[in-house]
C-alpha cells in the first residue's frame, strides 16, 4: 500500500517532523513493505519554517534580537532568500502561544509587537517581498504590535500613543500610519483560518479563550476588536470584514487593512511548494493519513486537516486523522470530510499521559487501524 504522511504538530507534545516519525514507525510496524511518502506540512503556524527549509535548505537563517508575546526579551529566527529579496515569518516564533507558560498566556496583554520587530529587521535587511506565516498566536491585538513596531502610531483620546495589545485596543481614538507605509513591499500572509474578525466566530470569540481570556474577559475583548476596526475604517471608509480577519487574534486584519497584505491559504502554499500534486498522481496514493494534536469544532474554520482532507478529495483518495483528543460536538466526521478519526486520548488514558507518551500512542494506533482497516479496498 502506498501511504502519504502529513500531519501538523500535536501542540505542547510533538512537532510535525516527531508526529511524522512517529506514524511512520506504527505503519512499518504493520507492514515494513509499505511504501511510505512524507510531507513537513505547515499551515503558517508552528513549524512554517521548518516545512520551508525542507523544500528550500539552502534559504538563510537570520537570528535577531526581539521580544517573546509578553515583552520579554528573546532571540528569534526568520528565513532569507538573499538572491531574490524575500523574508520568511513565522510569527510563532516570536509571539507563540507555544513558546509562553500557561501561567504567562493571557491575550489581554500579548503583542504582536515581537513579529514586527522581525519583520522590520528583514525589511532593513533588504527584503522586498515578506511572507507571515500567521499561526499558532499568542495574541488579540488585531496585529497592532505588528503595525506598531513599524512605524503606525495608534493613539487615544490625549493624544498619547497605545502600546497595542488585546486590553488596550478599546482606548484607540486615531490612528496615524506613516507616509511610506512600507508601499515598496509586497506583504503576504500565510493563513487557513476563515474566520472574520467579528462576532460570535470571530477572533475573540473563537480563539481568546485558548489563549488565557476568561468568560468575562471576551465582551471586553471585543469592543476592543470592534473599536479596532471602527478607527481602521475612518481610514479606509469601504472596509469591510471579511474571511481570514480574524486569524490570529485579528493579525490577519491588522495585515490585510494597513499594509495590503494578500491572504494566501496556508496549506495550499505548502502543498504547492512540495509539488503534492505530483506526488499524489505519480505515485498512486491510496491512503494519507494526516493529523493534529485536537480536532474540534473549530478545526471546520479552515484548518490544517481541512486543507489535507480538500487536496485528497481531487484524487478520491481516504482520509484518516490521528489526534490527541477529539471534541466535536455541532459537527461530524462527515462534515469535515474525513474517512475516520483516531484519537489518542481514550477514557483509560489520561490527558497528562497522551501528551507525555504522544509519539509511542501515535505508533500504536496506526499500528491497529492498519490492522483493522482496508484503505486499499476504498480508494
Amino acid at each position: 500500500m502506498n501511504i502519504l504522511v502529513v500531519p501538523d504538530k500535536f501542540k505542547d507534545s510533538l512537532s510535525a517532523k516527531e508526529v511524522i516519525t512517529a506514524i511512520t514507525i506504527g505503519i512499518q510496524k504493520h507492514n515494513i513493505d509499505h511504501n511510505i511518502f512524507s510531507i513537513l506540512a505547515s499551515d503558517g503556524g508552528d513549524g512554517f519554517l521548518d516545512a520551508l527549509l525542507q523544500v528550500y535548505p539552502t534559504l538563510q537563517t537570520i537570528n535577531t534580537k526581539t521580544v517573546n508575546a509578553v515583552g520579554n526579551p528573546i532571540i528569534s529566527k526568520y528565513l532569507f532568500d538573499q538572491q531574490n529579496k524575500v523574508a520568511y515569518i513565522e510569527l510563532a516564533q516570536s509571539s507563540g502561544l507555544a513558546s509562553l507558560a500557561s501561567d504567562e498566556r493571557d491575550c489581554k496583554i500579548t503583542s504582536t509587537f515581537g513579529t514586527g520587530l522581525q519583520i522590520k529587521h528583514a525589511i532593513d535587511k533588504g527584503a522586498k517581498k515578506v511572507f507571515i506565516g500567521i499561526g499558532g498566536s499568542a495574541t488579540n491585538d488585531g496585529g497592532t504590535g505588528i503595525a506598531h513596531a513599524l512605524g503606525v502610531q495608534f493613539l487615544n483620546s490625549d493624544q498619547k500613543v497605545v502600546f497595542p495589545q488585546g486590553n488596550s485596543l478599546i482606548d484607540i481614538h486615531s490612528i496615524i500610519i506613516p507616509q511610506n507605509n512600507f508601499n515598496n513591499i509586497e506583504f503576504n500572509v500565510i493563513n487557513d483560518v476563515t474566520n472574520k474578525l467579528l462576532g460570535n466566530n470571530g477572533a475573540t470569540y473563537t480563539y481568546a479563550k485558548q489563549k488565557g481570556a476568561s468568560n468575562v474577559d471576551l465582551p471586553k475583548l471585543e469592543l476592543g476588536m470592534k473599536n479596532l476596526f471602527d478607527k481602521t475604517k475612518d481610514i479606509l471608509h469601504n472596509l469591510e470584514d471579511l474571511p481570514g480577519f480574524g486569524a490570529a487574534g485579528g493579525t490577519g486584519f491588522g495585515l490585510a487593512t494597513i499594509f495590503n497584505a494578500k491572504i494566501i491559504p496556508g496549506i495550499d502554499f505548502i502543498f504547492d511548494k512540495n509539488n503534492i500534486d505530483k506526488i499524489l498522481a505519480k505515485n498512486h496514493i491510496d491512503l494519507i493519513i494526516t493529523g493534529e494534536g485536537k480536532i474540534d469544532d473549530q478545526t471546520i474554520n479552515g484548518k490544517f486537516i481541512v486543507g489535507v482532507k480538500n487536496k485528497a478529495e481531487k484524487y478520491k483518495i481516504p482520509v484518516i486523522a490521528i489526534c490527541g483528543i477529539c471534541q466535536l460536538k455541532d459537527y461530524t466526521i462527515d462534515d469535515l470530510g474525513l474517512h475516520s478519526i483516531y484519537p489518542i486520548k481514550t477514557k483509560d488514558i489520561s490527558s497528562e499521559e497522551s501528551i507525555k507518551n504522544a509519539a509511542k500512542l501515535i505508533e500504536d494506533r496506526v499500528y491497529e487501524i492498519l490492522k483493522v482497516e482496508k484503505f486499499i479496498e476504498l480508494n
